[in-house]
């Protein structure tokens, strides 16, 4: 989780005094268009939109690839509940996905969930642990599908040197106060493609008809809604950026050193990780679901089993499973040429692995020995609740 300080609250006081808060009252374009030009540079990216949150971009960038109505996006079934909810809202229903070991989606089970139907995946970077994105792109391309990657909660990590959002054919960003860059709530999209940029441009701004000044890449007007940033976001994410990459190297620094003392315990295992030299999430792996729960109930400070964060676990995203929407009329599950079916054993895979896993924060704001001193207290800890020291390798 990224600070906030005193320097954002510096760069604030400028855009207070000029009274130009919102993000087309600034003729220069203000914070918010230098920090979007900030960001493609850093990222290597073409084109980048600030939104008001996270779901937002995952909205505008389903809207921006023509995602709607009949069709079917694939998406991981543990995830924050606005990766499931993002295409419901665009008019298309969610395919759920099994995750393997790396916390992320498996391969295997996206190419077993493709339908007819199927018109994009969404991938998610979760907790910091990067997706196999070879594996993803190379299997969207031979069905045809858009990759929309969900990097929300791994803001500026790379998978084999490319950041992540950047290699999907749009990518959504989260600035939430959990995220590796925080300013309470925001978010962007971003992408190569001047069309679909201009097309989420104009979705995510309902008054982009009347921007003649905009450059909309030959796309006809549409309609859309309002997740516009403000200036006093961008302002607080020109600091952000500036310290997302120093964080990185810290976390990195820490995965190195923690994996090297807990791999020395018997009784658990690090978990796999698509990228390793550019690792900055950890989880360990039990054999039980029980020496998963003791090994975090003993270890309060930075660790919990993730099956425990059940905000993020498919099973308890209810409104999703009952296939609930604001209006009946208006309901995406009406218009799908197959029946779409959810259930709470669906994606077992998921279940079980969520049950034996535990993350470990890297705990990049406190000082190094501190963690050091933690990890070497887990290893020092007795055996697992079912007195076993061996650990599963499926």
């Amino acid at each position: 989780m990224a600070k906030v300080g005193l320097r954002e609250w510096m760069a604030l006081a400028p855009v207070f005094a000029s009274g130009k808060l919102a993000r087309f009252g600034d003729d220069t374009g203000g914070p918010l268009l230098r920090f979007e030009a900030e960001f493609c540079a850093k990222f290597g990216i073409q084109h980048a939109l600030t939104m008001s949150s996270g779901t937002g971009a995952l909205i505008s960038a389903l809207v921006a690839a023509g995602i709607g109505p009949g069709d079917e996006v694939l998406v991981p079934a543990y995830t924050w509940i606005a990766t499931a909810a993002a295409p419901l809202a665009a008019g298309a229903v969610p395919i759920l996905v099994d995750i393997d070991q790396t916390l992320t989606m498996d391969p295997a089970d996206i190419v077993r969930r493709i339908t007819p139907q199927t018109k994009a995946i969404i991938p998610v970077h979760m907790s910091n642990m990067v997706c196999d994105m070879d594996s993803i792109m190379r299997i969207a391309r031979e069905h045809n599908l858009i990759v929309i990657e969900d990097a929300c909660q791994a803001v500026g990590l790379s998978y084999k040197n490319k950041r992540t959002g950047t290699i999907g054919d749009l990518g959504a960003y989260s600035f939430n106060q959990f995220k590796n860059m925080n300013i309470g709530e925001g978010g962007a999209v971003v992408t190569n493609d001047p069309q679909l940029f201009a097309r989420a441009r104009m979705y995510h701004d309902i008054g982009s008809l009347f921007r003649g000044y905009l450059d909309n890449a030959n796309e006809p007007p549409m309609l859309g809604v309002n997740f516009k940033a403000s200036q006093i976001q961008g302002a607080m994410l020109r600091v952000q950026l500036k310290r997302l990459d120093p964080m990185i190297a810290r976390m990195r620094k820490r995965y190195d050193m923690m994996t090297e003392i807990l791999s020395k315990s018997d009784r658990m295992r690090i978990g796999p990780h698509n990228d390793v030299a550019n690792a900055c999430g950890l989880h360990v792996i039990f054999e039980t679901p029980d020496d998963a729960k003791h090994f975090a109930d003993e270890n309060r400070r930075g660790v919990y089993r993730l099956y425990d964060s059940s905000r993020h676990v498919y099973t308890n995203w209810q409104p999703v499973l009952q296939q609930r929407s604001g209006h009946p009329a208006m309901n995406p599950f009406n218009w799908t040429d197959r029946k779409i079916e959810y259930s709470p054993d669906m994606c077992a895979q998921t279940l079980d692995i969520l049950k034996r896993t535990c993350r470990i924060s890297l705990g990049e704001n406190y000082p190094a020995a501190l963690v050091a001193y933690l990890a070497r207290r887990m290893v020092r800890q007795g055996p697992t609740a079912s007195g076993k020291l061996s650990y599963a390798t499926s």
